[in-house]
């Protein structure tokens, strides 16, 4: 019987169609060749800041009820020159994120063969690591508020707090160890910086110590994210599973996509770990205006969050295929101008699609 998945679908802004749009070509390449195993159904929703600008608003009201009942999400990315970023993120992404609490985000770092690196280490092709996200708390909760503005030009205050609950922590530091027990080394490492923070951080200190006892075959350390930064940079061999707050980890994603050669190849998903809702796939670059419609954005990390659907999705198999197909591809040379290369878009989508043929037949 063919299994059958529902997956709503939001290009967004910018270079998110064009890439959202490679990625299901992509997915529907894998199902025609599945021979009926399964296939994939889509409803694309226009949400973004095109729909903003026409509805006062990122998403309809409804949006975040309408996505329970799919089996995943595959989401482009959001900004564009007239809607503040502040409006897109918390209007779209983060109001999904939030209301279907995928509070698990997990971004790997890995060195692809054939793209250019910003860093030099002597087993370049061997680091491959894995940052975890609080996905739904912490600097990112949203609570505060601005005010005083009656006060004058210059007089007002605005108020930002962020959020630590000791389940928050829990969970997503349990979900590193898990993760940690399916990896070739089993490590992880936690990132704070509870010297400066010293309530909710700490209690982050104080959960990471506890639930470490419960997993004495996984090895362990702590680091303050400064500390950590330079450690992304002068000794990355040390690093396998990275936990860390919404803020801290989002930025040292960032580094590791750059130091790994672009944040065009980044990519990520949003879970619920439970299933109790579905998750969302997403690359970690942004919406690129600048380049949209000219067809030489970067589909890899958009394409390799299909595969990080397929897993989620139990086709465990075809998600390892088409990870090794982006491997094929980029070691061949064919890469897009932000990894320096001169290949399009539709070119590497093509080659990874071959490529995918090939990894196919071989198994």
């Amino acid at each position: 019987m063919t299994k059958k998945f529902n997956i709503a679908v939001i290009p967004g802004d910018g270079v998110g169609k064009e890439v959202v749009a490679e990625g299901i070509k992509v997915l529907n390449h894998m199902a025609e060749q599945s021979n009926g195993e399964f296939e994939f159904e889509y409803d694309y929703y226009p949400w973004g800041c095109e729909y903003y600008l026409e509805h006062g608003k990122m998403i309809s009201d409804d949006g975040v009820e309408k996505m329970r009942g799919y089996d995943a999400i595959y989401f482009g990315a959001v900004g564009f020159p007239g809607v503040p970023d502040h409006v897109s993120l918390w209007g779209l992404r983060l109001a999904i994120c939030q209301g279907l609490d995928q509070w698990a985000n997990i971004r790997p770092v890995e060195f692809l063969p054939g793209v250019p690196r910003r860093v030099t280490h002597p087993d370049a092709d061997n680091l491959n690591w894995l940052l975890i996200r609080e996905n739904s708390e912490g600097e990112y909760s949203g609570i505060g508020g601005r005010n005083f503005d009656g006060r004058g030009e210059g007089q007002e205050v605005a108020v930002q707090t962020s959020l630590f609950t000791e389940k928050g922590c829990e969970r997503i530091i349990r979900f590193a160890f898990d993760t940690a027990r399916t990896r070739k080394r089993k490590k992880v490492t936690s990132v704070t910086k509870s010297n400066a923070q010293q309530y909710g951080m700490v209690l982050w200190d104080e959960v990471f110590e506890r639930v470490s006892k419960e997993y004495p075959d996984v090895e362990t350390d702590q680091w303050l994210v400064d500390a950590m930064a330079a450690q992304f940079v002068m000794h990355p061999e040390d690093l396998e599973v990275v936990v860390a707050s919404n803020l801290f980890a989002d930025i040292l994603s960032d580094l590791g996509s750059a130091l790994s050669g672009s944040l065009g190849i980044a990519s990520s998903a949003n879970l619920n770990p439970e299933g109790r809702t579905p998750s969302m796939f997403e690359s970690v670059h942004g919406s690129a205006p600048d380049i949209a419609g000219k067809g030489i954005a970067n589909p890899i990390g958009t394409i390799d969050s299909a595969s990080l659907m397929l897993d989620h999705l139990g086709l465990k198999k075809e998600a390892k295929a088409l990870h090794e197909a982006i491997r094929a591809t980029t070691g061949k040379g064919i890469l897009t101008r932000d990894i320096g290369g001169n290949y399009d878009t539709e070119d590497v989508t093509g080659t990874i699609i071959e490529n995918l043929s090939a990894v196919t037949d071989k198994a």
